[in-house]
């Protein structure tokens, strides 16, 4: 009898302060620890409003939401009782990353020669987070490009991204008897609408007008292959992204999807138009305290054209890391990339990470049918070690060297660096 009455007594208890918690509203919301990162910006894309109910959910959703910012590196928050016993004030807590963030990549290209890539960001221009940078590239030719992306410009869910590139490289071209290179140029300028309904979706729809411009150099030819080629073309561009993933610092734990469809029209049918679409999804989870254990599967299928420049690219920067410079093309792609990081340093701002990987895919030839997915030609695994220099205060200062080695047919190794982690 005495065990009832306690716990009814208990539950009555608990009803109580779950009325009385209900009754809670927030005084005023403050925000500490921004030194760049305008407080009036902060204040508009956070959910929890002076006057609204005490909800720790929508807290927790503002926290996630800050941690994704480029500007910030860590978020927390504290919660204080105001002038009453109904009324709290919320404090979000803030650490900012240093955001103007130079970047430089050396390379080989195709042919050995000497290649580089320099540029320059800043992720949280006027203190909105507002990306603005640009490159120049060197290649055996020259390319630049500039980019702004303001996903906040016009309210905390709507904005806008306008890109410009006049990229120049030299492409090797897949031929039934051969490799031909091709001087390859695209001029482009793209224009997208951003929105995001809520902190776990994101939208991106946009235009993109082009140039495609080939040039036959040297190797191989065909009667079917135009050496020279200039179309004009315009694409668009659908996205959306489910983002699901928690930030603590370096570590991911979650699940994200990314969704890319694009229509291409062309002007001239050498390139006919086709369309492609491709879907990204990673999972991440923590293993104890310095492990994370990271995955990305990419399907991808386009229009099934006969055509030696069929989007799906197999390359070492893109995909699979060790096979090479863009050693072969597809219009369908299964790629799986799955790798466990290890933290071995971890200072107060600088983390030193190994990490083991596999890397394996396999492609659809142009013109082929989904049985290539299965032909030993098409399938690539390959195996291998890394390791990452990671800087906690600067946005994205990962510096990561990776060894590849493949173990299928016709492999080859080869060592990739970058900056970021792989994806």
């Amino acid at each position: 009898m005495k065990t009832v009455v306690r716990n009814f007594i208990c539950i009555l208890f608990l009803l109580f302060s779950i009325a009385v918690y209900s009754q809670a509203t927030v005084a005023d919301v403050k925000i500490q620890g921004n030194k760049k990162t305008n407080t009036n910006f902060l204040k508009r894309i956070i959910r929890v409003k002076p006057g609204s109910e005490l909800d720790s959910t929508l807290i927790e959703k503002d926290i996630i939401r800050l941690k994704r910012l480029p500007a910030i590196a860590h978020a927390y928050f504290q919660v204080f009782k105001a002038n009453n016993e109904t009324e709290y004030n919320i404090y979000y807590g803030i650490e900012e990353n240093f955001t103007v963030i130079p970047f430089a990549n050396v390379y080989t290209s195709n042919n050995d020669e000497f290649a580089f890539r320099v540029g320059l960001q800043e992720f949280n221009f006027l203190g909105r987070n507002i990306i603005i940078g640009g490159f120049y590239q060197y290649d055996i030719f020259n390319s630049y490009g500039v980019n702004i992306r303001a996903p906040y410009l016009f309210s905390n869910k709507l904005g806008i991204a306008i890109n410009y590139q006049d990229l120049t490289t030299q492409e090797p071209v897949f031929l039934e008897n051969g490799t031909a290179e091709y001087r390859y140029n695209n001029e482009s300028i793209e224009i997208m609408g951003l929105y995001e309904p809520n902190y776990r979706n994101r939208f991106e729809l946009g235009l993109s007008f082009f140039t495609e411009d080939y040039s036959y150099l040297s190797g191989v030819t065909d009667p079917n292959v135009p050496q020279n080629l200039n179309v004009d073309k315009y694409l668009y561009k659908f996205i959306y992204d489910f983002n699901g993933l928690e930030y603590y610092y370096h570590y991911l734990s979650g699940f994200r999807s990314t969704l890319n469809l694009q229509l291409v029209r062309s002007k001239d049918q050498t390139l006919p138009d086709f369309t492609i679409g491709f879907n990204d999804f990673l999972f991440f989870l923590r293993v104890g305290k310095k492990g994370n254990w990271a995955n990305r599967l990419r399907l991808g299928i386009s229009s099934n054209l006969d055509t030696p420049f069929a989007p799906f690219a197999v390359d070492n920067n893109l995909n699979i890391r060790g096979v090479g410079n863009l050693i072969d093309r597809g219009t369908a792609a299964i790629v799986l990339n799955t790798e466990y990081r290890h933290t071995i340093i971890d200072k107060d701002w600088f983390v030193l990470q190994s990490n083991i990987f596999i890397d394996g895919g396999s492609w659809r030839n142009p013109g082929g049918d989904f049985g290539d997915f299965t032909d030993d030609q098409n399938l690539r695994v390959y195996p291998g070690v890394g390791i990452r220099f990671i800087h906690k205060r600067i946005f994205n200062a990962i510096f990561r060297i990776d060894y590849g080695h493949g173990v299928t047919k016709k492999a080859s190794k080869g060592i990739v660096f970058g900056i970021g982690q792989y994806f």
